[in-house]
């Protein structure tokens, strides 16, 4: 886990005075979690947008309030559509030993590689993250699945590949192991795909604010 860290002032200004902090280049935030009450709090908007773009939100991160350092992840983040900038941050506080469960990508490692691909095949990934859970200090950023070995149109990678970190595990008891990770498939095959669902493209569509997809469980205190 990164040492990402970004240091947070309490802030007064709410309701219509958010306009003017973020004219004075600070972006608004609040840290929530445990039996604390919620902190409204802000940040410079540069410190602040390297943190999010490095963390998202399956890292931890480093939070100094007033001289008081907390953990916490990146629960919430709502981006201007227009001028796509970020306008406020919710941090949810956790514990070292809480259990943190979180979608963590899935990086394909050996593009370019792979037998299949020398041979002309064409390698797509259908899922870009799985579900995990660990403590904040186990929670990888990435996991890595190499698709070197990939050699013929039937061959292909599904969740029973991947090794999971020493502490990580599927946060679904019940995960498919015998999901498609990444597939091999002839060119022809997905032209012929193409023209049978009439070329129809996904729209491009602007995220303008993500939802959090992580939850905590903390440990009982003793």
């Amino acid at each position: 886990m990164n040492d990402l860290l970004l240091e947070l002032q309490e802030r007064d200004a709410v309701g219509k005075k958010i306009a003017g902090l973020r004219k004075d280049n600070y972006i608004p935030s609040v840290v929530y979690g445990g039996r604390q009450e919620p902190i409204l709090t802000q940040s410079p908007i540069v410190e602040t947008t390297k943190l999010v773009k490095a963390a998202g939100k399956h890292t931890p991160v480093k939070l100094i309030i007033d001289g008081k350092k907390k953990l916490a992840i990146i629960k919430n983040i709502d981006i201007d559509p227009v001028h796509h900038i970020i306008r406020h941050v919710a941090f949810h506080a956790i514990k070292q030993n809480d259990i943190i469960t979180a979608n963590v990508p899935i990086v394909l490692k050996g593009e370019g590689e792979s037998l299949a691909e020398k041979s002309g095949l064409v390698i797509l990934q259908a899922n870009e993250q799985i579900e995990v859970k660990a403590k904040p200090a186990d929670l990888p950023e990435a996991i890595e699945l190499s698709i070197v070995d990939l050699a013929t149109d039937e061959d292909k990678l599904t969740v029973a590949d991947i090794k999971l970190p020493s502490g990580v595990e599927f946060a679904d008891i019940d995960q498919d192991m015998e999901l498609a990770i990444a597939s091999v498939y002839e060119p022809s095959a997905l032209q012929a795909a193409n023209d049978a669902a009439g070329g129809d493209e996904d729209a491009d569509v602007e995220d303008v604010e993500t939802t959090g997809d992580e939850t905590v469980e903390s440990e009982p205190e003793k």
